[in-house]
């Protein structure tokens, strides 16, 4: 099974960078998107459900911001589009896709990069996820939840981690929560399982020249519980283009997908569209 996860930083800019053409080609069963920056109706056929895929969405309230979704070769028999926290959900943060006893997460994480405000929110929604975390892995499933989570962990996850201490992204609490989401709780950062001490990043500032020397954030996760985690068998950040200012992240694992009663034929372009 490979999975993709990808940061478009703009779905429509994307499409224009060639997003859609490099996807054909990379034979993935599920890609996760964050950062829509649309609503359905400014999507076109293929970007609701490319040839061979299904397309679901969680749109942001607030045009032109945020929104996840999923694209799946096989229908779900569910999807769960938001957290039932509707100051989190207006913003299009969160969808999941169920196949069998696998669920397969899309997440936006808040950014508090742009100030107090936006970092207190960034707080308050770890806070009301953190529980969320844990019932899923209490829960047997098996749980894959791909997306930007917009905090780096340790210091081999940024390029400049001396100087951005005491910034949004890789301050003590954030870093503390994620290791106590590995730690406590019990998932695994599944590229780090692949790759202990590689140094490599999925974000680069567009100030700079970040992208062309280098300097960036691995803030673009796979995180699953143990079982399908210890199934990984290979990992790769795409950076010979460039369609946003993340990179796609892609790991294949040995994981049988339970399609047991689904299709896999193409989806009517916006027929498996879900909004807010």
């Amino acid at each position: 099974m490979r999975v993709i996860s990808v940061n478009l930083n703009g779905i429509r800019s994307a499409c224009n960078k060639g997003f859609f053409d490099w996807l054909a080609k990379q034979n993935a069963d599920i890609i996760c998107l964050q950062e829509l920056k649309a609503q359905a109706s400014d999507l076109t056929s293929d970007m609701l459900a490319p040839s061979g895929y299904h397309g679901y969405f969680h749109y942001a309230e607030k045009k032109g911001y945020s929104g996840v979704g999923i694209y799946c070769r096989h229908t779900p028999e569910s999807i769960l589009a938001g957290l039932n926290m509707p100051e989190f959900d207006c913003e299009g943060r969160y969808i999941e896709a169920r196949f069998g006893n696998l669920s397969v997460v899309s997440l936006y994480l808040p950014s508090g990069s742009s100030g107090e405000e936006r970092q207190m929110i960034k707080f308050k929604f770890m806070a009301a996820f953190m529980p969320h975390m844990r019932e899923l892995y209490a829960s047997g499933r098996e749980i894959l939840l791909c997306g930007d989570w917009n905090i780096a962990h340790t210091e081999k996850d940024l390029k400049n981690w001396r100087g951005n201490r005491k910034n949004s992204g890789f301050l003590p609490e954030e870093r503390a929560w994620l290791t106590e989401l590995f730690s406590t709780v019990g998932f695994i950062d599944v590229f780090r399982q692949l790759h202990p001490e590689l140094e490599a990043y999925t974000w680069w500032s567009n100030r700079g020249r970040a992208w062309e020397k280098n300097i960036g954030w691995r803030i673009d996760y796979h995180i699953a519980t143990p079982g399908i985690a210890h199934t990984a068998r290979s990992t790769s950040i795409f950076m010979d283009q460039r369609f946003s200012d993340h990179a796609p992240l892609t790991i294949d694992y040995d994981f049988s997908l339970d399609v047991s009663g689904t299709s896999d034929q193409t989806a009517k372009p916006g027929s498996t569209t879900l909004e807010t």
